[in-house]
């Protein structure tokens, strides 16, 4: 064991530094919700080497998605908002000393392929009408034809929807009841509202009601709670840092959609919706992680030196 002295750095691109597969080790380690501190620990390395390896791998998952997840074929929409806070509870932000940028709650909206498993799409933001828009804009730009959409009740869907879509979309909400809020002992404190009952709402165009549900998306939800130390209700494990919230859930969903073999149809979601004909590694996305650190970056303004 080395001592903190003399732990491993890790450095952008350079493989000399920290072989590949101590990184893919440290990736997959903080795939399955392991804490940056914890990791440091098991992997000995400095935790700098862990967090400077989560933002390198969440900067090129989120270059990746944007550049693979297009044109997608899919028929069944289905989206959903999961919450999740950073730094402190919403409530408790104007309270908390140096609160940094992206306090407080933090809404993270997905749309899955019904069929697939995929995940089109994610937005980590506020539950407001403006991040509905700007998550159903970029849900529409990655897929081509018209689709069956469904969400949940949440009222900044329709208008969202519209702007994104137009008339070109069949969309239709699950609305679900829920029990009154009643008591304080601790079966209501650490347990969710009990669902009394649901109803299907018809937006737009004529979707085929046996396919309005959310189930699917709601399952690749609990995955997320589930697989992701971030989202560990009643702990300290949540997100101190906006930024590396967001690089968490972009290297998770990256390892999701072509990492991952779902058992509905042993293949990796992309490769069922077509994106990539082959099932993918944590080698694969580590690669693609020093191709990014040493591209050649973009030359300056050329200036002319100063005649003596």
């Amino acid at each position: 064991m080395l001592d903190a002295k003399h732990k491993v750095q890790y450095k952008g691109g350079m493989a000399n530094v920290l072989p590949l597969a101590k990184r893919v080790q440290i990736l997959n380690l903080l795939n399955e919700g392991m804490s940056m501190r914890a990791i440091s620990r098991v992997a000995d390395v400095s935790i700098n080497t862990v967090s400077k390896l989560l933002v390198d791998a969440g900067e090129t998952c989120l270059d990746l998605h944007d550049q693979l997840v297009t044109h997608v074929q899919s028929k069944n929409v289905q989206c959903d908002e999961i919450w999740s806070f950073c730094y402190a509870k919403q409530r408790n932000v104007p309270d908390a000393k140096a609160a940094p940028y992206g306090a407080g709650d933090v809404w993270t909206w997905t749309a899955l392929d019904s069929d697939s498993k995929l995940i089109i799409s994610y937005l980590a933001s506020g539950r407001t009408q403006g991040a509905a828009i700007a998550f159903m804009e970029d849900v529409a730009r990655r897929i081509t034809g018209r689709v069956q959409l469904t969400t949940d009740g949440h009222g900044s869907y329709p208008y969202a929807v519209h702007v994104a879509f137009g008339k070109n979309i069949d969309f239709a909400q699950l609305i679900k009841t829920y029990a009154g809020e009643t008591g304080s002992g601790p079966e209501r404190k650490y347990s969710p509202p009990v669902c009394t009952g649901a109803y299907k709402k018809i937006r737009q165009g004529n979707p085929d009601e046996s396919k309005i549900s959310t189930s699917h998306v709601e399952r690749a939800n609990l995955t997320m709670r589930m697989g992701m130390r971030r989202f560990t209700r009643l702990t300290n494990g949540h997100s101190k840092k906006y930024a590396n919230h967001i690089y968490a859930l972009a290297l998770f969903f990256m390892h999701y959609n072509f990492v991952r073999q779902h058992k509905a149809h042993k293949l990796s979601p992309a490769m069922a919706a077509g994106i990539t004909d082959r099932l993918w590694s944590m080698e694969d996305i580590a690669e693609r992680i020093d191709i990014r650190a040493n591209a050649p970056k973009a030359r300056g303004p050329y200036k002319k030196r100063n005649a003596e």
